[in-house]
């Protein structure tokens, strides 16, 4: 179904699930601010435990394994790393990365290094965060840090997440860290700022690196596909996936043009007129590195035509469409389309960094948490995600969003997305039909997933051996693809 060498992973991001967050010297982000803000977090939860995966995380990398994962993209926090964002060097929290990593690939699993998820040290936040020119300097001091310490035995690099949320939701609508609500031109200053900041991460990892580096990034994918699959609906989501709709950054190309092309999109540059960040002589060159996959992160996507006059038109959904508890609607087309029309537009090898579903999930009387709608979802888009594979679009892999369930940002602890339970006031893991339903696809590579029923793989005899052993404490691993164990 796949092809060889296929990346089946599963991700998380440090401030969702490390908790720790006073611990060994770690200093304060912008989310540990945000948090204590009233008003600002559902139930005013915090990350400051979250899973506590900072203490549990050998637990953690084993029921990794059982599942069978052969990659885990985490990210690092830059505050305990650098507790004031620059200078001093935390040692134990890079102590605690080094354990990481290499528990991972005791175990067999490929670690993906994310440097930065949205933490930003509270310190550097006070010097003007990714306001100030200076950022990209203190983002390759960082990157050089971490590069220095895990290069021996990290190769995957992704530089940062899904800018077009943390600048959007962070400095546009005041929802998530750090909470404000600036102008355009400002919201402008700040992306760019941003993508000099990843320009410069490359340049580092490349310098530095001491094994040979494999180098993407994760930004948030827009995936608009063609309601009906005819060459003019088909050109119209094309169209409509690669422009500048209306100020804001709910788009795939005023970030994905100057990284992989050199240059801001045209009408991007038109539409914002004046409030354009002034961009210095070098600027673009920094941006435009090599990059050797385009990693993505696509969740649901909305359905368009060309409409009677030329122009695009966006299908409503039906009442009563199939939703997360998010509200994001189950639109499985997004994982043919957007990686197709990305790698048209940019020529690079597709990675899905990030692809899953919030879920009501709980552990039931059985012992079990059953969530069939997750699986139901997951095998949906990665049919989808084949046929991009079949009709020769080159994605080398998987990473389902998340490995647990973890504290989901602004919504605290109430959204659900992980393949392990938590419960957050005990901390017990519990291990959800969908993660043995996972281990049945990456043990076959995908090959089952067009059988008709998904939750008969899910009670095969491989899950059903895993599921005995997690009740019973048993802490063998998963037989996995390619002769792992």
């Amino acid at each position: 179904m796949f092809r060889e060498g296929f990346v089946w992973g599963a991700g998380s991001s440090a401030y969702q699930i490390e908790g720790g967050a006073a611990l060994d010297g770690r200093g304060p982000s912008i989310w540990d601010t945000l948090c204590r803000r009233p008003g600002a977090i559902h139930n005013s939860e915090t990350g400051d435990v979250a899973c506590d995966h900072y203490t549990r995380f050998r637990d953690d990398v084993d029921l990794m394994q059982r599942i069978g994962l052969g990659a885990y993209r985490f990210s690092v926090a830059w505050p305990r790393v650098l507790p004031l964002g620059i200078g001093r060097i935390n040692e134990p929290g890079l102590d605690f990365y080094d354990q990481l990593v290499d528990s991972l690939l005791a175990a067999n699993i490929t670690p993906w290094v994310t440097l930065y998820h949205w933490d930003l040290p509270q310190g550097l936040f006070d010097r003007g965060g990714w306001l100030s020119p200076e950022i990209p300097a203190w983002f390759a001091e960082y990157t050089r840090v971490v590069v220095d310490r895990l290069s021996d035995r990290v190769t995957n690099w992704i530089t940062i997440n899904e800018p077009q949320i943390f600048v959007g939701l962070g400095y546009r609508e005041g929802k998530h860290a750090p909470g404000l609500k600036l102008s355009m031109k400002e919201q402008l200053a700040a992306a760019h700022h941003v993508l000099l900041a990843h320009g410069r991460a490359v340049q580092v990892i490349r310098e530095r690196a001491r094994s040979t580096p494999s180098i993407g990034w994760a930004p948030v994918g827009r995936a608009d596909y063609p309601a009906v699959e005819t060459p003019e609906n088909i050109e119209a989501a094309r169209i409509s996936s690669m422009s500048v709709h209306e100020p804001g950054f709910w788009n795939n190309t005023w970030f994905g043009d100057p990284v992989c092309l050199g240059h801001y999109p045209e009408d991007g540059v038109r539409l914002y007129g004046a409030d354009m960040p002034r961009i210095e002589r070098g600027d673009m060159e920094t941006i435009f590195q090599k990059l050797d996959f385009y990693g993505v992160n696509i969740y649901s996507g909305v359905g368009v035509r060309r409409g009677a006059d030329g122009a695009t038109e966006t299908v409503a959904w039906p009442a009563g469409v199939a939703s997360t508890t998010m509200r994001w609607p189950v639109a499985p087309k997004s994982l043919y389309w957007g990686p197709r029309f990305l790698h048209e537009r940019y020529q690079l090898p597709i990675v899905i960094t990030e692809n899953g579903m919030a879920n009501p999930d709980w552990v039931a009387g059985d012992g079990r948490v059953h969530d069939p709608q997750r699986i139901d979802y997951t095998r949906a888009y990665l049919l989808e995600l084949a046929r991009a594979h079949a009709d020769r679009v080159p994605v080398h892999g998987y990473f389902h969003w998340a490995a647990l369930d973890n504290f989901e940002w602004a919504e605290g602890y109430k959204e659900r997305f992980g393949l392990i339970h938590v419960d957050f006031a005990t901390q017990k893991r519990t291990m959800k039909d969908s993660a043995y339903w996972y281990s049945e696809v990456i043990r076959s590579n995908g090959k089952h997933l067009s059988d008709a029923s998904p939750f008969a793989q899910a009670a095969g005899p491989q899950v059903r051996r895993v599921a005995q052993e997690t009740r019973q404490g048993v802490r063998g691993p998963v037989p996995v693809p390619g002769g792992r164990s």
